[in-house]
């Protein structure tokens, strides 16, 4: 049999004692951090800072899915943005960020989605739940199937900006 680290995360055969629905959302971010830690992680601090043709850098996306993974289960916990992941939004783009930091950041978000999402039942998904100022409105459901589109968008994207850095080295 194939190494399993080389399986991606939804064909691996694990986490069978949660619901099909929450399996998908943890195998997407347990993707995520496999493809973050390969493509990303040996990123220099200047290469995840790179804005190849003014794209968005490797460092945005990694912070972007932790602090948005924040948001959006703020929303499916019933609550609403607090004055921290405001003012945390608002510097998703700033310059200057560490590779590591970047990591375990990305790291931390995942591990703290993950739990969170693993507190919901599948009685819980069609609970109603609005989302932001204007409280648009979506189910818990909703917003975990976000959590993994979303974490997915991203780390391509981020993938994607990785490899331009990487192949601009030489």
């Amino acid at each position: 049999m194939s190494d399993q680290n080389s399986i991606e995360p939804w064909l691996r055969g694990d986490l069978t004692e949660v619901d099909a629905i929450t399996r998908a959302v943890l195998h997407a971010l347990v993707l995520a951090e496999e493809d973050a830690t390969k493509w990303c992680g040996g990123l220099s601090d200047a290469e995840i800072n790179a804005r190849p043709h003014g794209i968005a850098p490797v460092a945005f996306h990694l912070r972007h899915i932790a602090r948005s993974l924040d948001r959006l289960l703020s929303y499916a916990d019933g609550a609403q943005l607090d004055a921290t992941q405001k003012a945390a939004l608002k510097t998703e783009l700033d310059e200057g960020a560490i590779t590591e930091e970047a990591m375990k950041e990305l790291r931390a978000g995942l591990t703290s989605a993950a739990q969170r999402v693993r507190a919901f039942t599948p009685q819980d998904f069609n609970i109603s739940r609005g989302v932001g100022r204007a409280m648009l409105p979506t189910t818990i459901g909703g917003l975990l199937v976000h959590c993994a589109d979303h974490t997915q968008r991203h780390i391509g994207q981020a993938v994607t900006t990785a490899k331009i850095v990487v192949a601009m080295r030489s």
